[in-house]
């Protein structure tokens, strides 16, 4: 699935945690705004997306995320845009629906063999009445 770049929003924003006096000068991380309703994607995976329950998710179905890893500001926007790509995908990806099984006879055989045998086991345990 190939995504539009003009449906992503991307603002250079300073970044949080340690780096000295480079954190509070450069703009280096990346503040990501994926609006999935106006998105070119098909229907289908819109609802998919939209459906998913992710606190990255506004209200009005903006997906907004924050990339900060890297201490420039060209990888930071490669990460948030592999990172969107990644969760579009993971999102939309059916899973195979589970199909119950059945036990075989010869188990349930087994099984209650096993559990005659600890029955009988156990009553031997008793105390004996002469």
């Amino acid at each position: 699935m190939q995504l539009n770049p003009d449906d992503v929003v991307m603002t250079a924003i300073r970044a949080q945690g340690a780096g000295g006096q480079n954190v509070n000068k450069v703009s280096s991380a990346v503040h990501l705004r994926f609006d999935i309703p106006a998105s070119s994607l098909p229907e289908s995976v819109k609802a998919r997306l939209l459906a998913t329950r992710d606190s990255r998710i506004t209200s009005g179905g903006v997906f907004v995320l924050k990339a900060q890893q890297y201490r420039t500001l060209a990888l930071n926007k490669e990460d948030a845009m592999e990172r969107l790509t990644r969760w579009i995908e993971s999102s939309t990806k059916v899973n195979k629906t589970r199909r119950p099984t059945r036990l075989s006879r010869a188990t349930k055989v087994r099984r209650s063999d096993a559990k005659k045998r600890q029955s009988e086991r156990k009553s031997l345990r008793k105390r004996v009445d002469i």
